[in-house]
């Protein structure tokens, strides 16, 4: 292709400024009622698709607990940790998505922290620094996940655990346009994918328009076995279907994993 050199941290932090400003889905802010009941211990907080995660994955109490809500910006799942009563983080790529998290927290007089970044370099944090890492599906965003879950492990301290969402694989194999156009499951791609190599700037334009993110497919080996290369053990699993696609009547399209830093 064209273009295989690009800037995917770049290009991706204008995507999801755009994407804020264009009302997506995961960049919609919860509302003050919401915190008024995360405060009062009536909350959740999505990991996969639409559903709540398991509460029994997070402490039982936040209260005091550091939290990395890691590549989780739009003013959602942050929020809700802190009004639990947890010390929370938001790292995120894109300045508008940290700006939802600040928002909120300006509105009903929450104290949090956010950090602008790359997901793959979390070097503003010492070692040993969160007791939980919640990571929900954006690791789709980066090329390569090694590091991701090196960071993670690094960040954590002893006995801390990560709380991971991300995109099954198999989700890539289906044309593009015939899926969300017309509900269809042609299989025209090879796996790993990625729209950097697939296509060219000016097909990217055409199929998902020019400012659209960047993205790549990553295998269960990279997802779960580099966390276990990472160190990790691997204490919980879920999977949940697309809150939205057609394919979710026939397959799972998100997993999620629970992993604990030994302590």
């Amino acid at each position: 292709m064209q273009d295989i050199v690009v800037d995917p941290v770049a290009h991706n932090r204008a995507a999801w400024d755009k994407y804020v400003q264009e009302g997506n889905e995961w960049s919609r802010p919860v509302s003050a009622e919401d915190v008024e009941r995360a405060r009062m211990g009536d909350w959740s907080i999505v990991l996969i698709g639409r559903e709540p995660v398991d509460r029994s994955w997070l402490p039982t109490d936040l209260t005091g607990k550091d939290v990395l809500c890691l590549a989780s910006g739009g003013g959602q799942q942050g929020p809700i940790l802190a009004a639990a009563g947890a010390r929370v983080t938001v790292f995120d790529n894109s300045p508008r998505q940290l700006g939802q998290d600040q928002m909120v927290a300006a509105r009903d007089g929450l104290e949090l922290r956010t950090v602008l970044g790359d997901m793959r370099d979390l070097s503003a944090f010492g070692d040993a620094t969160f007791d939980v890492v919640f990571h929900p599906v954006s690791n789709l965003f980066v090329p390569d996940l090694a590091v991701v879950w090196r960071e993670c492990f690094r960040a954590l301290r002893p006995g801390g655990t990560l709380l991971a969402g991300f995109l099954n694989p198999d989700a890539y194999l289906f044309d593009h346009e015939a899926l969300d156009e017309r509900g269809e499951l042609i299989v025209v791609h090879k796996l790993p994918y990625s729209d950097v190599t697939q296509y060219s700037a000016e097909e990217r334009a055409t199929k998902f328009g020019a400012d659209a993110a960047l993205e790549y497919s990553h295998t269960l080996t990279g997802q779960i076995g580099g966390q276990l290369a990472a160190g990790f053990v691997l204490t919980g699993f879920a999977e949940a279907p697309h809150q939205s696609n057609a394919s979710a009547q026939y397959m799972s399209n998100y997993f999620a994993t629970l992993a604990v830093k030994p302590g």
